[in-house]
C-alpha cells in the first residue's frame, strides 16, 4: 500500500510541474504571437492552453487516489462541469476569431498580393521558439519515461497527447523560418492546419480524460460479482461501483463476505481478487470491504 501511495504522489508531482511549465510556456507563445502578429503562433498557443487542460485534469485524476480520507467512487462535479464549458467556449471564439483573421489575409493576397501583412519574424524569436520547444520535449519525454515506471496511465496518456502537439509546432516553426523569408502567405496556411488539429486535439481530450471524472459504469457490478463469488472463501459479492475507462484506470469499490473459517486469509483472498481483476480489466484500483455476522475489516486501496 505505501509502495502504492508513493507512486500516486510522484504522478501527482510530475504533473503539477508539468502544469506549471506548460503554462509558462504558453504565456511565451502568447508575448511572441501578439508581438509579431502572427496568426499561426496564436493557434499554436491554443494548442498549448489545450495541453494544459489535458494536465489540469490528469492532475484532478491522480489526485483523487492520495485523499487523506480514503479513496470513494465521486462524480463530475458543478465546477467540473463549468471549467470544461469555459475552456471549450473560449477555445471556440478565440478559433473562429483566428479562422477570420486567415482567411482574410488569404483573400487580401489572392486580390492584392503587394498588401503583405507585417509579421515581424527575427532570428531572436526564432531561436526563443527553438529553445522553448527544446524544452517542452524534454519535459515531455521525461513525463512519458515516469509514467512507465511508474505505471500510471494518466501520465503516459497525458505525455501522449502533448508530444502530438510538440510535433505541430515544430513544423509551425519551420514556417515561420520561411515566413521570415519573406513567404508570409505561410502564416495563414499554417493557420487553417493548425485549427483544423485543434479541434482534433480538444476532442481527444474530451474523450479521452473526462471519462475518468464522471461517474459513468466502467464495469457492470454482475460481471464483477461473478468473478468475486468465484474465489475460495467468498461467499456473497454486494454495494459493487466502478468508474473510469476499461485499459486505462479504473475504480473498484466493493463489499465482501467471507465464511467465518476464511476471516483469517481476507487478506490473501482480497489480493487474489485484485490480481485477477487487473488481468482482466488492465489497471485497476481497489477498495474493498470484508466481513463476517460478526466482525467487520477494511482493506484500504493499493
Amino acid at each position: 500500500m505505501i509502495e502504492a501511495q508513493s507512486r500516486y504522489q510522484a504522478s501527482y508531482r510530475i504533473l503539477f510541474v508539468t502544469l506549471w511549465l506548460t503554462l509558462l510556456i504558453l504565456a511565451v507563445k502568447v508575448w511572441a504571437g501578439l508581438a509579431t502578429r502572427s496568426l499561426s503562433l496564436l493557434v499554436d498557443s491554443l494548442h498549448t492552453l489545450v495541453d494544459s487542460f489535458s494536465t489540469l485534469l490528469s492532475l484532478m485524476t491522480v489526485s483523487s487516489l492520495h485523499q487523506t480520507s480514503g479513496w470513494d467512487i465521486r462524480g463530475h462535479r458543478k465546477r467540473d462541469a463549468v471549467m470544461v464549458l469555459l475552456v471549450v467556449a473560449f477555445l471556440g471564439f478565440a478559433g473562429f476569431s483566428l479562422l477570420s483573421g486567415a482567411v482574410y489575409q488569404l483573400l487580401v493576397l489572392i486580390r492584392d498580393p503587394s498588401r503583405l501583412p507585417t509579421i515581424d519574424i527575427n532570428l531572436p524569436l526564432i531561436t526563443l521558439l527553438t529553445v522553448v520547444v527544446a524544452i517542452h520535449v524534454c519535459l515531455v519525454l521525461f513525463e512519458r519515461y515516469e509514467g512507465r515506471v511508474l505505471a500510471s496511465s494518466p501520465l503516459r496518456h497525458n505525455a501522449n497527447h502533448i508530444l502530438q502537439d510538440v510535433w505541430l509546432t515544430i513544423l509551425m516553426l519551420l514556417g515561420l523560418i520561411g515566413v521570415s523569408l519573406g513567404l508570409v502567405w505561410l502564416d495563414s496556411l499554417m493557420t487553417l492546419g493548425l485549427l483544423v488539429m485543434l479541434l482534433f486535439s480538444v476532442w481527444q481530450v474530451l474523450s479521452r480524460q473526462l471519462p475518468s471524472l464522471l461517474c459513468q459504469m466502467a464495469i457492470a457490478p454482475e460481471a464483477i460479482a461473478q468473478i468475486a463469488v468465484q474465489v475460495e472463501g467468498v461467499s456473497e459479492c454486494r454495494q459493487i461501483r466502478s468508474q473510469g475507462v476499461i485499459g486505462r484506470h479504473i475504480f473498484v469499490q466493493m463489499h465482501l463476505r467471507l465464511h467465518p473459517e476464511f476471516m483469517n486469509a481476507a487478506h490473501l483472498i482480497t489480493e487474489r481478487l485484485e490480481n485477477i481483476l487487473r488481468e482482466r480489466y488492465g489497471s485497476v484500483q481497489t477498495k474493498i470491504s470484508v466481513e463476517t455476522i460478526r466482525t467487520m475489516k477494511h482493506r484500504k486501496p493499493k
